[in-house]
């Protein structure tokens, strides 16, 4: 049987897009930036397969959901927990990467009796900037250059699996070359790498909201995260050169009683992209729980 496709919720805080799977207590996925409820529903497979309901929002200005006046990243936070009250929850874990760290950080900080528990992985914890973008780059923000993007995931998986994991960690060639291995030989790291692939060659779905998030992330100030009560499993790889291990750090050492995992040569993508991604999922699902 075919999974439903997201849909459109109605909340107090205006309408989101949302994907769900699986059924147990509720984990929300928050995305990164870029990301959607499609990079959630794949990231989050291991979650459905543990026993829990996956719930995968598009922030405001990816896919579906309309920015409609949400840009702060506190309207944010309140439009998640509005989220969970739309759907019947009062509380549920919290998976924050990347990006979505930010709003996962403030949910937890605004709405603590809807937490259960936190993890953020190589997650946002502070203000970030964006550096110049080299013409690289630039280029993959066009029609042809998030064409060749997607064409590159569907016909020639290696390589783009090769590339997307060679920019998202400092990794020597040899380490590279063994982790493209790895993830090529595992459906599900497989799957979670060439979805990130195919989403980064969306552009145009999700420019809104990746504008509107570099934006804001230059202009925190704090992020308030020594108000976080929740029991907090803070996660991330000691090679990632996206969302630097300073970040983890900071978070590690502000929130109360913070636990911390560290995934050694770990990328961007390690809780999903590495040789110990199944043992650092069930060090999430066993704090979850």
């Amino acid at each position: 049987m075919d999974s439903p496709p997201p849909e459109l919720v109605d909340t107090a805080e205006g309408p989101i897009e949302v994907g769900r799977r699986g059924s147990g207590p509720p984990v929300l996925l928050v995305h990164g930036t870029p990301g959607g409820s499609d990079s959630s529903l794949a990231m989050g497979r291991f979650l459905v397969d543990a026993g829990f309901e996956l719930i995968a929002p598009s922030r405001p200005g990816y896919l579906t959901t309309p920015l409609d006046g949400r840009e702060s990243i506190d309207a944010q936070a309140d439009l998640l927990a509005a989220l969970l009250d739309a759907l019947g929850h009062d509380r549920a874990g919290i998976v924050t990467w990347s990006g979505g760290g930010p709003s996962g950080y403030r949910l937890a900080v605004r709405h603590p009796e809807r937490v259960s528990a936190l993890v953020p992985f190589a997650a946002v914890s502070h203000d970030y900037h964006v550096a110049d973008e080299d013409l690289e780059s630039e280029l993959l923000r066009t029609r042809p250059g998030t064409w060749a993007l997607r064409f590159l995931a569907d016909h020639a998986p290696k390589s783009a699996i090769a590339q997307t994991l060679k920019a998202e960690g400092d990794l020597t060639r040899q380490e590279l070359k063994a982790l493209v291995e790895e993830v090529v030989d595992d459906e599900a790291q497989r799957d979670v790498v060439l979805t990130m692939v195919h989403v980064v060659g969306d552009y145009e779905h999700r420019r809104a909201g990746m504008d509107n998030d570099f934006a804001r992330f230059a202009e925190i100030e704090t992020l308030e995260l020594e108000r976080i009560s929740a029991p907090t499993l803070v996660v991330n790889g000691d090679a990632d050169t996206d969302v630097v291990p300073e970040y983890s750090d900071h978070a590690a050492a502000t929130i109360p009683g913070a636990q911390r995992l560290i995934m050694a040569r770990g990328t961007h993508l390690c809780l999903f992209a590495h040789p110990e991604a199944a043992r650092a999922q069930a060090r999430v699902v066993a704090h979850l729980r």
